[in-house]
């Protein structure tokens, strides 16, 4: 049975109870949460947040570079001011290569027309997936990615987390103060030197 006839039965059954409707548009806590589309991942319940209080933009890994252009709408438009990066274990993007992807969609079109078929070769050449092997290092790029990406802005709280999909629990990984903070923490100390 396909997952989407049961779309409107369930939401009927969502929407009897449903009180959210008077919810701001941009989230309470002004908190941007980037995180993998895992479905094991409930990022709600696991981190204690309601709806409405931040949002939550998912890609395959929960890569920061995949999500930038709806964490520079979340900041400028919607006034986020803090982002938390969550990878987490037992990921997909730590089991392949870009090239293994490319050459598996390749070989998938190989019975369509010529043009198709170049097409899609050059579309998928042309993609980035951010795959990674490292876990930490890859919380740690992203973390890195964002702090010095200008369009991220000045005063912006990056943190990066680890979700283990054995027990639920999370860990912090990396924390990374605003570069407008940082630049207080210089300031305060060239004064305590003088």
């Amino acid at each position: 049975m396909s997952a989407h006839l049961e779309f409107v039965e369930k939401n009927v059954a969502y929407a009897e109870s449903f009180d959210k409707g008077h919810l701001p548009v941009p989230p309470a806590k002004k908190l941007l949460i980037v995180t993998c589309m895992d479905a094991r991942i409930d990022c709600y319940k696991s981190l204690g947040l309601e709806l409405g209080e931040a949002h939550i933009v998912r890609n395959a890994g929960g890569s920061a570079r995949d999500a930038f252009r709806s964490i520079l709408i979340s900041q400028r438009l919607l006034g986020t001011r803090e982002i938390a990066v969550f990878h987490h274990t037992n990921c997909g993007m730590q089991s392949f290569t870009a090239p293994q992807l490319r050459s598996l969609v390749k070989s998938d079109a190989l019975s369509r027309p010529d043009n198709e078929k170049e097409e899609i070769e050059k579309t998928v050449d042309g993609m980035t997936f951010y795959e990674f092997s490292d876990l930490e290092g890859s919380v740690r790029e992203d973390v890195k990615y964002l702090k010095e990406n200008l369009l991220v802005l000045e005063e912006a709280k990056i943190t990066g987390w680890i979700y283990d999909t054995a027990n639920g629990k999370v860990r912090s990984y990396a924390f990374w103060l605003s570069r407008l903070h940082l630049k207080m923490f210089s300031t305060w100390q060239v004064k305590q030197v003088v």
